[in-house]
């Protein structure tokens, strides 16, 4: 378990996204994690010492079969699991090569339109990283 010297759990991830098949708008990749019964984005703790992009680009390949093209870094999202203060950063991550096969830690994965989304969250406080994904996505 990668712990701060505060105690802080961290972990890192990314909001997996693609442009859609059809018609070329942003769809965003959520797990499904049975064992929490829960859609979210794809995301774990970091191992001792491991840098935290290296960390959640690693937990996209695990969780969902894909390798992705990092970009902007988004919001952190802190909160307190099991009584302890956890850390997850996150990065916008473009759906490179890869296929989805399920396993035990995800048995399912959507790729859905930004709004659908968001409502599809289980935990509100992910909800913000949709539009910071978008927001990193337009031109400057």
């Amino acid at each position: 378990m990668s712990v701060s010297g505060k105690g802080v759990v961290l972990a890192a991830g990314c909001v997996l996204w693609r442009r859609g098949p059809y018609d070329g708008e942003v769809e965003v990749c959520l797990v499904h994690r049975p064992r929490y019964d829960d859609f979210s984005f794809p995301k774990g703790k970091l191992k001792r010492g491991e840098d935290a992009l290296a960390g959640a680009l690693r937990e996209v390949l695990e969780e969902t079969g894909f390798h992705c093209v990092p970009g902007a870094r988004l919001p952190t999202v802190r909160y307190v699991v099991g009584g302890r203060p956890k850390e997850v950063a996150y990065w916008a991550a473009e759906a490179a090569a890869g296929s989805f096969a399920p396993n035990a830690e995800v048995d399912r994965l959507l790729w859905l339109p930004p709004g659908a989304a968001t409502n599809r969250l289980t935990q509100r406080r992910d909800r913000p990283l949709i539009p910071a994904l978008l927001s990193s996505l337009r031109p400057a």
